[in-house]
């Protein structure tokens, strides 16, 4: 045997033994020998060790018979652009930190506040995120808050019940179901039916407005910077009581764009403007207008608990002839969440008169918004 193979073969005890002690393995007298930890230093490390086991490696979930339960009605695709992109990181932090119970989803949901750090949640949400492989999509934190009157830029499913409630001069009621509804990536379609009852001389009058339909789409968007884009338009038909004062006089189209900006420490703005054009511009006359809201939006449980968001709108009129001034209104309001999951929400608001106020009543405005993408009206709470 050489000099140099003996050299190796004495060597070879004690490299093995250090070898065993870069890796921390206990010495033998310690019990069985377990594997090193798994690593939870990247997002993909984290969902493996934590994740995959229920909702599979690409975030579609796992079969049954692998993860050993049935998944409620309510399981996630996080591949699936459709239903995973309208998320914010604010509802997945929430929901992995605290469990699904603190967003009334599944019980099979654990929370992980006591084994991941805040860090390691982000962490593991940037990689969810690349489950959805559309760039197309805007991301749910985009989807600002809604304000009573300013469009929102973001294109959303949703329906919403929305009322007015003269506070002075003659007594009136008037309302509006909304139905909004995501088509593809960037747009929505929208329908919306007002009825209004009203007392004029003395007489209770009760009728249909002007039934309209409508289209937006998402220009531009980045999560990035908390910006987002969108152009509209309108078509409003003249099914209204002329009597009863609740429209009918002329087919209106209406184009308008919507722009929302995230601002530091949870606020926000929001931008729309837009012309309106009756085909009868003698019986309606044309018009613009400009509306900015801006809020901010507080939130218990250490930011991930229920989101409450006061805001104040800014709604200015003016109609296209000479000699017209603008109408300005001011609009305080409250966006209240009505249910855990916070797909339910609630607003109240009062329309106050600002300038060339004389003979505009004061209103008291309100609206119930269901996001039907998120659950049932029974789902969450």
């Amino acid at each position: 045997m050489g000099r140099r193979l003996r050299g190796i073969l004495f060597a070879l005890p004690g490299a093995l033994l250090a070898a065993a002690g870069a890796l921390a393995l206990p010495p033998p007298q310690a019990g069985p020998v377990r594997p090193p930890a798994i690593p939870l230093e990247t997002g993909e490390q984290i969902w493996k060790a934590g994740c995959v086991a229920c909702h599979g490696a690409d975030g579609g979930g796992q079969p049954q018979n692998v993860a050993g339960f049935e998944p409620p009605a309510t399981f996630p695709d996080f591949a699936d652009c459709a239903t995973s992109t309208v998320e914010s990181d604010l509802q997945w932090r929430a929901i992995i930190t605290n469990g699904g119970p603190a967003r009334g989803f599944s019980r099979i949901m654990p929370a992980f506040r006591d084994l991941l750090t805040p860090r390691q949640i982000d962490l593991v949400i940037a990689h969810m995120r690349t489950m959805c492989r559309e760039t197309a999509w805007p991301r749910g934190d985009l989807n600002l808050p809604r304000p009573m009157i300013t469009e929102k830029a973001f294109p959303e499913s949703e329906t919403v019940v929305s009322g007015a409630i003269n506070a002075q001069g003659d007594a009136g009621v008037g309302s509006t179901v909304i139905y909004e509804r995501r088509i593809g990536a960037k747009a929505m379609w929208e329908a919306f039916v007002p009825y209004a009852f009203a007392r004029t001389g003395g007489i209770w009058r009760a009728a249909f407005g002007d039934l309209g339909l409508g289209y937006k789409r998402a220009l531009f968007h980045r999560t990035e910077t908390g910006t987002i884009v969108s152009a509209g338009a309108e078509l409003v038909a003249p099914t209204g009581s002329r009597a009863a004062g609740t429209g009918g006089a002329s087919t209106v189209f209406e184009g308008y764009g919507a722009y929302g900006q995230i601002l530091p420490a949870s606020s926000f703005v929001q931008l729309h403007g837009g012309i309106e054009l009756p085909a009868h511009p003698d019986k309606v006359p044309r018009a613009f207008y400009l509306r900015a809201a801006i809020g901010r939006t507080f939130a218990g449980g250490g930011g991930l608990g229920r989101r409450w968001t006061p805001m104040i709108e800014i709604v200015g009129d003016r109609e296209l002839e000479r000699g017209a001034v603008m109408e300005c209104d001011v609009v305080p309001q409250l966006q209240i969440p009505l249910n855990r999951r916070m797909h339910i929400l609630g607003s109240i608001a009062l329309k106050v008169p600002a300038v060339q106020a004389a003979g505009r009543a004061r209103q008291a405005m309100f609206y119930l918004l269901w996001d039907w993408m998120d659950g049932g009206l029974a789902a969450g709470w």
